[in-house]
C-alpha cells in the first residue's frame, strides 16, 4: 500500500490562516488595506419607465448635507464626503473595511431628460433620483 500525498498539510494550513491574519493587522496598523479597496464610489442602480429614470444611489453613512448633486455638461454629478469616524481615535485599528473620502459618480443624462425638474430625496443612506422624461420631439418634413 502506497501513502498518497493530496498536497493538505494541517501544519501548514494552519500557519497560512496565522500569516495571513497578522499580515492584514500589520496593514491595518499602519492605515493600509490589504483588500486593495481605496476608492469610494458609489453603488447605483438605474431604472426606466415611460415617464422618467430613476436612479438610486447607496450612500451609507452620509448626511443629506454632505451630498451634492449637479447637472452640468449633460451629466447628472453625484459628489459628496464621508468623513472618518473620530471616536477610535486612540488606541489601535486592526481592521479597517469601511471607505471614507471624497467621492464623485457622474451618469451621462440622455436628450431627451428635463434637467430642470430633476428631484433628489435621501432616506435611510439611499439616495434616489427622479428625472423626468421629455415629450418627444420632431418635425415631419414634406418631400416634394
Amino acid at each position: 500500500m502506497s501513502i498518497i500525498n493530496y498536497g493538505w498539510d494541517l501544519d501548514n494550513s494552519i500557519n497560512r490562516v496565522f500569516d495571513d491574519f497578522i499580515k492584514d493587522l500589520n496593514v491595518a496598523r499602519r492605515g493600509g488595506n490589504r483588500t486593495g479597496v481605496t476608492n469610494f464610489n458609489p453603488a447605483i442602480d438605474v431604472h426606466e419607465n415611460e415617464n422618467e429614470f430613476n436612479i438610486i444611489a447607496e450612500l451609507p453613512g452620509l448626511k443629506k448635507d454632505q451630498i451634492n448633486v449637479d447637472v452640468r455638461d449633460n451629466a447628472l454629478v453625484i459628489s459628496g464626503e464621508l468623513k472618518q469616524d473620530e471616536k477610535h481615535k486612540e488606541g489601535n485599528t486592526h481592521i479597517r473595511e469601511r471607505r471614507y473620502g471624497s467621492f464623485t459618480r457622474g451618469i451621462s443624462l440622455p436628450p431627451n431628460v428635463k434637467g430642470d425638474d430633476i428631484s433628489a430625496k435621501f432616506e435611510n443612506g439611499l439616495l434616489e433620483l427622479k428625472l423626468p422624461k421629455s415629450a418627444p420631439t420632431g418635425k415631419k418634413i414634406t418631400v416634394q
